[in-house]
This record gives structure tokens, sequence and C-alpha cells, in this order.
């Protein structure tokens, strides 16, 4: 005697009737809280010359990094320094040429920093091209 195997269909019972119409409503939720999270950009300008100049400070200076740190890479890049007002503010004259374009960017940059000398945030100005030296 031969048993045939029975296949049993799953009772669909579980899902709701209305999970096809469900879905493009979990698509658009997704979507919107993606968008939200590129939106929280780190970006400290809305000029568009100094982007690579942002994305370079972001990269090299964290928030948190001490001051002396700071200073170093400042110096070490031939970035001239400026008179700040604030004893917990350091200005610096940034200059760089965006590889992409060749076209040369310069920010004023101010650095603040908290009572131990941590980088806080940094903000972002355009300033004039001034010609490059030898």
């Amino acid at each position: 005697m031969i048993r045939r195997a029975t296949i049993r269909r799953r009772n669909p019972a579980w899902q709701p009737a209305n999970l096809p119409s469900l879905l493009p409503l979990a698509g658009a939720v997704l979507l919107l809280a993606f968008s939200a999270c590129g939106c929280q950009s780190k970006a400290h300008t809305s000029d568009s010359r100094l982007h690579k100049i942002d994305e370079m400070l972001n990269a090299q200076l964290p928030q948190g990094t001490p001051r002396s740190l700071v200073e170093y890479f400042l110096n070490s890049r031939g970035y001239g320094l400026e008179d700040s007002p604030d004893k917990n503010s350091l200005v610096a004259i940034v200059r760089h040429i965006d590889t992409d374009t060749l076209q040369p960017a310069t920010a004023r940059v101010v650095f603040h920093f908290d009572s131990s000398n941590k980088l806080l945030s940094y903000e972002l100005q355009s300033a004039p091209d001034t010609p490059l030296r030898p």
C-alpha cells in the first residue's frame, strides 16, 4: 500500500486582511525616517564653496578634540591664527583648494572650547582669497 503525503496549506488567518494596503504606508514611514536622519548633517555652513573645508574639519577635528591638538593641526598645515576676543575661542584662516574643481576657498573658522579646553563646535565664514605664498 502506497501512502500519499498530503500537503497542507497554511492558514493565513494570522495575517491581517489589509496587510497589502499597510505595506506602502510602512514604506513611506521608513522613507520619512531615513530622510529625517539624513537632514541632520554636521554641516557648519551653507556656503557651497566651504563644504570641502567643513568636511575636512569634521573628519580631522571631531567634537571633544583637545585645544592643543586643534592648534597643532592648524599650525602644521600653515593656517594662520588670529587673535580671539574670547579665551575659550580660537580663530583661524583656513585655505583649501578643491581637488575636483581646482578652485580655492578660504574660510575664517572660529573654534569654541569648553572650560576643559575640549572642542565644542566651530563656525565657518567665507573669507577673501589671498594669493598663495611659496
